[in-house]
């Protein structure tokens, strides 16, 4: 491969790190924002919610006017507004010391901007980079995103087992320096020319075609079946097993990247038919869900966390594969439209188990059903929320299937 379509690809594999870092920065610093500032559950909900309504309004926009964007610069913007971002998230006890969560906000619009700009562009620079199987180098590109969470996971659990919970400003410092070296790599790199429609009523087309919205609905699924355990796994553990911390941060989230990644990484190397691996998938996370829900024993709900990372490691980016085989000429529209549904999941499910959990401590009917099953409201409304976003895979499975038996055919364009 040239060495500039290399330096490319280390860009792309970087941006795609910063996505991981934009999505379990925030999470893995839940329950220290809890106890240094009070912060309820909505509220740390609503920061996941803000993260990918950013990236959804970031993904609607490129839908619909993707031909008035100059790609290159764009792609060359991205990092730098995580780089702000960042600074601006690590700044917020400093700049607004009555009220940090106003500066936890403004840094996550940024962020999550550019990570918006990476979910639509860096998947269509990918394809557009010749292989001899692209589907394998789309899954290659989606397993960084799993392992620069574990890598988030662990560096932030260390660095807060070490320097303390009040020190965490630094870690938004530290891990801005992954955006940093993108911005390096895209400024010295060549962008290749990407599809996209030549006007808005070229993209408005696409609408009347019914296979747009199923795959629309299969990545939203696909992406609150994911984002669901990827945002509250370790929350859940500590609340609703007992597990300390520093464990549910090693265990929960990064025992669950860890299996997201290597579901990722063995369809790189080995994978094949798609839709009856997204199925498998679907039916995987709802037995999963249910096992986090009911199970009274701590190592099967751990183990369920972990295996939950593996049956919807293929989720997301295989229904992206499929759809954009369904639909070659739509180009950066299609992987727009694909982002903006998985993002409305993944925004979607979380900040619904952050209400159930509140309401579980505010009831006193819940918290009299808690007590006869020997619960703290905490823990059962933890339970509630983990059987609520079961929901998410068990609707996908009858869409999965159809997709699976379909997708052979020729793909319809509008």
């Amino acid at each position: 491969m040239p060495r500039n379509l290399r330096r490319l690809k280390l860009a792309c594999y970087t941006g795609n790190a910063t996505m991981s870092i934009v999505g379990s920065l925030s999470p893995v610093l839940f329950l220290t924002f809890r106890s240094l500032y009070g912060f309820s559950y909505s509220l740390l909900g609503l920061l996941v919610l803000i993260n990918f309504v950013t990236q959804l309004i970031v993904d609607l926009i490129f839908s619909f006017f993707s031909h008035r964007f100059h790609i290159p610069r764009t792609l060359r913007v991205m990092p730098i507004l995580a780089v702000l971002g960042f600074g601006l998230y690590g700044l917020a006890p400093t700049l607004f010391p009555n009220n940090p969560y106003i500066g936890l906000v403004l840094g996550t619009v940024l962020f999550c901007a550019s990570s918006g700009l990476a979910e639509v562009l860096l998947s269509p620079v990918i394809a557009a980079i010749p292989a001899e199987d692209p589907d394998r180098e789309m899954s290659k590109l989606h397993s960084v995103y799993a392992w620069g969470t574990v890598g988030v996971i662990l560096v932030s659990t260390l660095f807060l087992l070490v320097f303390g919970h009040e020190n965490w400003p630094f870690l938004a410092f530290f891990f801005l320096l992954i955006p940093l070296l993108s911005a390096i790599l895209f400024a010295g790199a060549e962008i290749p020319k990407m599809e996209t429609p030549e006007r808005t009523s070229g993209a408005l087309a696409y609408f009347k075609n019914k296979w747009l919205w199923l795959s629309v609905l299969a990545i939203f699924l696909g992406g609150a079946a994911e984002c669901s355990m990827a945002q509250w796994s370790s929350g859940y553990l500590e609340q609703a097993l007992g597990i300390p911390k520093v464990w549910g941060d090693v265990f929960g989230v990064a025992l669950f990247s860890v299996a997201l990644g290597i579901g990722r990484t063995l369809y790189a190397k080995f994978g094949k038919n798609l839709g009856k691996v997204i199925t498998l998938g679907a039916v995987g996370a709802v037995i999963c869900y249910l096992l986090c829900a009911l199970s009274p024993w701590p190592v099967v709900g751990l183990a369920a966390c972990a295996l939950t990372g593996f049956c919807t490691s293929m989720l997301w980016p295989g229904n992206l594969v499929l759809a954009t085989d369904r639909f070659p000429t739509g180009g950066v529209f299609i992987f727009a439209m694909m982002a903006a549904g998985g993002d409305l999941g993944a925004s979607v499910a979380p900040q619904l188990i952050g209400i159930v959990t509140d309401t579980a401590i505010a009831s006193p009917a819940i918290a009299a059903f808690a007590d006869t099953l020997n619960l703290a409201p905490e823990q059962l409304g933890m339970k509630l929320g983990m059987l609520l976003a079961m929901l998410f895979p068990l609707t996908a499975i009858p869409l999965y299937r159809h997709i699976w038996k379909k997708n052979k055919q020729a793909s319809p364009n509008p």
